[in-house]
């Protein structure tokens, strides 16, 4: 079973994250081994795609690594406006409970991009299909963080 770019960018990580992987042949015989069927080309653009880079590690030795911001990319206030412009269709409010409504299989997006974003008042999220609920700061409150994300989102708060 060959795995596409994303599944293989995804395994890589976390072998990076948990493995001492010193050489692309290693970490291509490891990606052979689970199936992802890849070749040196293939692992070294891969690298290179998600930023990895080499580090010594406590042992002194030079393994490959995906800086910390790198694996997980914050996403900037206008990257996360017109993700919610795009997907946010209702925003509503109760104590420090925010909802958002997407169109169906859409709320992972969301919540994906809230979870990286800038905005500190966001304890968590959690996504179904249709719905994020956000989880704000109690100091900051729900109905800021709200007003907040129905302004980012280009839409009334209910």
């Amino acid at each position: 079973m060959a795995l596409n770019r994303t599944q293989r960018h995804f395994k890589i990580i976390n072998l990076l994250a948990e493995n001492v992987i010193t050489s692309q042949v290693q970490l291509m015989e490891i990606l052979n081994e689970i199936g992802a069927e890849v070749t040196q080309a293939t692992v070294s653009r891969d690298l290179e795609e998600l930023g990895a880079i080499k580090i010594r590690t406590k042992d002194n030795v030079s393994a490959y690594a995906i800086p910390e911001n790198i694996a997980s990319p914050v996403v900037t206030n206008d990257h996360l406006s017109r993700v919610l412009g795009d997907w946010v269709g209702e925003v509503k409010v109760s104590n420090n409970l925010v909802v958002l409504k997407t169109p169906p299989g859409s709320a992972h997006v969301v919540a994906s991009a809230l979870d990286r974003s800038v905005i500190e008042n966001i304890v968590g999220t959690v996504a179904g299909d249709d719905t994020v609920l956000v989880i704000a700061d109690e100091k900051y409150g729900g109905r800021k963080l709200a007003s907040d994300l129905a302004r980012l989102s280009q839409v009334e708060l209910s």
